[in-house]
Parts: structure tokens; C-alpha cells; sequence
């Protein structure tokens, strides 16, 4: 049980670093707000995207959100990091930018297993 609380929460943290944190502290730069232009979205989607990012980081991390609402923030994590290497394959060609939201949803499949897992082992 310890090492599948290892797991989940190292999972969980990189998902909530890269999907909370990290947007929350740089979606105001001039950069960020270039790449959601060149993806050819407006910039209001990107301050949209943000908030939904860090709503679902918040409901996987803290203990006491519903076990359905986990599950739509998981979902909907699915969804943006499909959509994102759509977005940049469609835009930018097949390159690393198109295959890395694969690497964090395979991260954030992870932490999903072992959120079932711990869950599991409670009931």
C-alpha cells in the first residue's frame, strides 16, 4: 500500500505541476500568450484553459473533493492533452511538441490506476 501511495502521489504531483502550478505562475507572459496565439486559438481561451487547469489540479489533490468530480477532472485533463497534440500536430507538424502531451497523459493514466488502486484498498 505504501508504494501505490508513492506512486499516486509522485503521478499526481508531476500532473499537478505541470497542469496548476506551472500555468498558473507563467499563462500572463508574453509567451505564453504567443503560443496560444500560434496555435491560432484567442488569447481568452488560454486564461479559460487556465482556470479549468488549475480547478482540476485542485480537485485531484485535495482529499476531500467527491470521488465524481475526481473522475470529470481526470476526464477533462484527458480531453486538453489530446486536443493539445492535435492542436500542435495540426499546427506545427509531427514533432516533440505533438508527442509530449502523450508523456503527461500516460503520467496522469498513472495517477488514475492508483487513485483506483488506493480506493480500492479502502473499501
Amino acid at each position: 500500500m505504501k508504494k501505490d501511495k508513492v506512486i499516486y502521489w509522485a503521478a499526481t504531483g508531476i500532473i499537478a505541476l505541470f497542469e496548476g502550478v506551472m500555468p498558473a505562475l507563467t499563462s500572463q507572459t508574453e509567451l505564453a500568450k504567443e503560443g496560444i496565439r500560434h496555435l491560432g486559438y484567442p488569447e481568452y481561451f488560454g486564461n479559460a484553459l487556465v482556470v479549468f487547469k488549475i480547478a482540476g489540479v485542485l480537485a485531484l489533490v485535495l482529499p476531500m473533493v467527491p470521488k465524481r468530480l475526481k473522475e470529470w477532472a481526470y476526464a477533462g485533463f484527458v480531453f486538453d492533452f489530446l486536443f493539445a497534440a492535435i492542436s500542435h500536430g495540426a499546427v506545427d507538424g509531427l514533432n516533440f511538441q505533438s508527442f509530449f502531451p502523450f508523456i503527461i497523459l500516460g503520467i496522469l493514466m498513472l495517477s488514475y490506476v492508483y487513485y483506483h488502486k488506493l480506493q480500492e484498498s479502502k473499501g
